[in-house]
Order: structure tokens, then C-alpha cells, then sequence
């Protein structure tokens, strides 16, 4: 029957059409997702000071899909440490805190048998760092706020690995678009005044190798800042103040879940 025919053909293509929009297990997903991470970390001013320790943190994200594999997310994270301390002394101990906060956009590319996943957007990081007491040698610390703006620019590769096992790399570049550093100097109570750093070089990068499997995403990752030195300011007795060269290097493991 010709008619009967042409609605079976009909009904093929629509399921087709479906699973393919629905259900293809390498597509960027729509939903939230919360995740627990654990790292260790290294703040370095190179022949100066070091501040190193293990952290935790806190990370959610939302993603939103639309037509043509289009996707935009936005990613939040928070992180806690209690930092050592080595320069002028040793201090053990330091509060240290870490938010992040990213929009992000990108599509997906069927190539290869593999999903990739290029995007940019806008990131910012704020860290608040506080070594205010003494050292070993008797040196006074203070407070230290440090604000980041960059664009991430990075691609996420979703490969198959057979039973539902989604193997999923991302590698990213942060260009580093400004920052400040803002030191209490006032805290040593020595005289200075407190010093606002403008900082207009440097670069970032970040990378993860995770393994994921229906809601469930284990990964390993890294983050790495290089920002060079600021501007300089006066603080006061004829003296200024600038922040220096300085690296970040983060590495951790997170379990992920999505809703």
C-alpha cells in the first residue's frame, strides 16, 4: 500500500531525527552538575616567597544546549586552604580562599568518531590570602586580595570507550586580560600604607582528563597562572611597593555529578 508506505518511511525518520537529538551519549548535556574537589597547591615568588598546601573545594555548573549543537555554560567554584608559608620565616597555617566564576559558549563538532567541543568566554578569580601574625624570624604578615580577568579559549574531546564509558580530555589557554593585587600593609602596623597593584601581563592554562559514565564524572586536573610584575605604587616613607612575578600551579582530582 503506497500510502501506508510513505507513513512508515515518515515515522523512521522522526525516530531517527530523536535519538539522535536526545539520546547521543558524546553530546554536550544540558543540567546541572556539582562536584567535590581535592588538590594540592603552590604560590611561588620566585627567589621571595612561597605559599603551598592541600585545598578543598566546591564546584557547580549550568549548562543550556540549543539548536545546531550550540551550548553555553556557567561555572562557579570555591576553594579553602590553610597554606604554609616560607620567606622572610616560616608561617604555618594561612587562611586562603579561592572563587571562581565563568561564562562560557561553544559548539559541537562530530569528527573522527569523537564529539569536540571548542569554546571561549569570560572567567573571573578572586583570592583572598591572609598571613597576618608573625614568622619564625619575626617578619609581620598582612592580608593580600588578588582579582583575575581573563578569557578562557580551550576544547573538550568526548571519545567512546565502549559500555556506556565516555573518555572526555580538555585542555585550555586563559589569556590574561588584567588583574590587581591589593596589599594591607597597614596590618604590620610599621607605617605603610596599603598598596592597590595594577597587573597587565601574564597567561593561564588549565587541563582534565576525565572518565565519565551516565551522571558520574571522576577527573583529574590542573590549573597554572604565570602573571608578571605590576605596576608600582607609594606606600608611604619614601618607599613603593609592587607584586611581583609570581607562578600558580594547582593539581587535583573532583567527582562530579549531574542532575
Amino acid at each position: 500500500d503506497e500510502y501506508m508506505n510513505f507513513k512508515m518511511r515518515g515515522h523512521g525518520a522522526v525516530v531517527s531525527w530523536w535519538n539522535e537529538a536526545q539520546a547521543d551519549p558524546l553530546a554536550t548535556r544540558k543540567g546541572l552538575e556539582l562536584g567535590l574537589q581535592l588538590s594540592g597547591y603552590e604560590y611561588e615568588e620566585p627567589d621571595f616567597a612561597k605559599l603551598e598546601g592541600e585545598r578543598i573545594g566546591l564546584t557547580a555548573a549550568y549548562t543550556f544546549t540549543g539548536d545546531n549543537r550550540l551550548f553555553s555554560r556557567i561555572e562557579g567554584r570555591f576553594s579553602y586552604g590553610e597554606l604554609d608559608y616560607t620567606g622572610s620565616g616560616t608561617q604555618s597555617g594561612n587562611p586562603d580562599q579561592l572563587y571562581e566564576l565563568r561564562a562560557l559558549a561553544g559548539r559541537d563538532y562530530r569528527l573522527g568518531g569523537a564529539v569536540w567541543a571548542p569554546y571561549a568566554g569570560l572567567g573571573v578569580r578572586y583570592l583572598y590570602n591572609d598571613i597576618r601574625g608573625t614568622s619564625s624570624t619575626g617578619a609581620v604578615g598582612y592580608r593580600r586580595e588578588s582579582r583575575y580577568w581573563y578569557v578562557p579559549l580551550g576544547v573538550t574531546v568526548r571519545i567512546p570507550l565502549g559500555s556506556a564509558w565516555v573518555l572526555a580530555p580538555q585542555l585550555e589557554y586563559d589569556a590574561f586580560a588584567g588583574g590587581s593585587q591589593t596589599s594591607y600593609l597597614t596590618d604590620t602596623g610599621i607605617g605603610f600604607s596599603d598598596a592597590n597593584n595594577r597587573q597587565g601581563h601574564g597567561e593561564g592554562a588549565r587541563g582534565q582528563l576525565a572518565l565519565e559514565k551516565g551522571s558520574w564524572a571522576f577527573s583529574a586536573w590542573f590549573n597554572y597562572w604565570h602573571i608578571q610584575d605590576s605596576d608600582v605604587v607609594p606606600i608611604g616613607g619614601g618607599y613603593v611597593g609592587l607584586e611581583p612575578e609570581n607562578y600558580t600551579r594547582e593539581y587535583g582530582v573532583e567527582l562530579r555529578y549531574r542532575f
